[in-house]
């Protein structure tokens, strides 16, 4: 298990459809491994494969902010929306490929998702709250989604611009 570079906005990796995962192999499990590490490291609460550079239908997440409860680690493989609520809930949302930004952004409420496991079953689960807002926004980075796409054209260019500027100043070290 190792922890994975994030990606960091603007990357066109991170702009690019998700290719679907055909079967759970030794590889998937080992990058679904790397990929809870890197979360759990970074700390977050959702990474998507295209965030570390693996262009491929995965995302993992724990929306338990809980620090004293277990961990609920989920991996979700070619994961899909099979229903959402007509109810919304708006979350300030943050994102590991855009470091210490943040912005309201509005989504269903609720939604139910099927998924493949790493069992190699299918499985289906509702989500709300925190849990839900974190299913849409991973699942948006499989789609080439940015939480920042949600935005206006102006806050999207300033955080951008930002995104930019970090990039600029870790390159010099």
């Amino acid at each position: 298990m190792s922890i994975r570079p994030i990606l960091i906005h603007p990357d066109p990796r991170l702009k690019k459809l998700a290719e679907p995962i055909a079967s759970v192999t030794p590889e998937i499990e080992a990058l679904a491994d790397d990929m809870l590490a890197t979360m759990y490291d970074a700390p977050g609460v959702g990474l998507a494969g295209p965030q570390v550079g693996v262009l491929k239908r995965i995302f993992v997440m724990d929306a338990n902010r809980d620090p004293e409860a277990e961990r609920q680690p989920m991996v979700l493989i070619n994961p899909e929306v099979t229903w959402s609520s007509d109810e919304t809930n708006t979350h300030e949302e943050g994102c590991l490929s855009i470091p210490e930004q943040y912005a309201e952004v509005t989504r269903p409420a609720q939604v139910k998702m099927r998924w493949l496991g790493l069992d190699g079953k299918t499985h289906e689960q509702e989500f709300n709250g925190l849990w839900a807002t974190c299913a849409q926004h991973e699942l948006d980075h499989l789609n080439g989604v940015l939480f920042i796409d949600h935005l206006s054209a102006i806050r999207r260019q300033m955080i951008t611009r930002k995104m930019v500027k970090l990039k600029r100043d870790l390159a010099r070290g």
